[in-house]
């Protein structure tokens, strides 16, 4: 598959310089129609790693679900098929890709619970800069709904700990320092967001800072998270908690993500 025609030459500087971009209408109506239904039927038949990140006390329903690749024949044609991994590849620079994992992300109306800031990374046992996501809405954003960017931070060189959703707490025994609080010093970064619609989509690197706010809308606001591993993702352990990937994938630190597990899906036309 060659580079889709929403990832120019811009879309990969932004990628660059902010760690994230969004694309427009990077996918049609033939691959949001099949996902939607598919994202419902993850909904109506959560997997084994499926949670509600709505504590006790928030209004609303925030669910999550891990690998519905694995069972729901729709979202595993997305990410053997669609112009996903062309994109994470193209806009990453790399030779080849990896699908790593999915992540079924659906906030109910009026939800209150917020995706906390963090970055991705540091919950996976991966190492390596090309390493991104592809967020595909399934319904319109509003931009006081979309994820939430610290525009650079992919590129302050730090760690921070991860923290699990549901309560904020702490991943036990990494030994990295905590996120500093965003939410209370908004106005020392430049935060991107957009309003989106179906087919747009947003690419982001591993690294970069962010985080989302509730669903205060009318309507739902369903979304797949599709992770992705370029040319110098390596398997790592790390000290401590980590929650991807959520088995032991019988891998030695330093190797390729080379595995059924993890199918190359991807790689640059010669």
């Amino acid at each position: 598959m060659r580079a889709p025609r929403a990832v120019t030459a811009a879309a990969i500087a932004a990628y660059r310089r902010d760690g994230v971009v969004c694309l427009r209408q990077a996918f049609g109506r033939d691959w949001l129609t099949p996902l939607a239904e598919a994202l419902d039927e993850a909904l109506a038949r959560p997997g084994p790693h499926a949670e509600d990140y709505a504590a006790a006390g928030h209004h609303g329903r925030f669910f999550g679900d891990l690998d519905a690749w694995r069972r729901i024949p729709g979202v595993r044609r997305f990410v053997l098929e669609s112009p996903a991994a062309a994109i994470a590849g193209s806009i990453m620079g790399a030779q080849r890709v990896n699908f790593f994992y999915d992540q079924v992300l659906i906030k109910e109306p009026g939800t209150s619970a917020r995706t906390p800031w963090h970055q991705d990374q540091p919950y996976w046992a991966v190492a390596g800069a090309q390493v991104c996501s592809i967020w595909l809405p399934l319904d319109p954003v509003a931009a006081e709904t979309c994820p939430e960017y610290v525009a650079g931070s992919h590129r302050w060189g730090r760690a921070f700990n991860p923290q699990h959703f549901i309560d904020g707490s702490p991943y036990a025994g990494t030994g990295l320092p905590a996120l500093p609080d965003i939410e209370a010093e908004r106005d020392r970064h430049t935060i991107l967001r957009w309003a989106l619609a179906p087919g747009d989509c947003l690419v982001f690197q591993a690294m970069i800072v962010h985080g989302a706010p509730g669903n205060r809308s009318p309507h739902r606001r369903r979304a797949l998270a599709t992770r992705w591993l370029g040319d110098d993702a390596r398997y790592v352990i790390r000290p401590g908690e980590v929650a991807i990937p959520t088995f032991d994938p019988g891998l030695k630190p330093g190797e390729r993500f080379d595995d059924p597990d993890f199918p190359l899906v991807w790689t640059r036309p010669t």
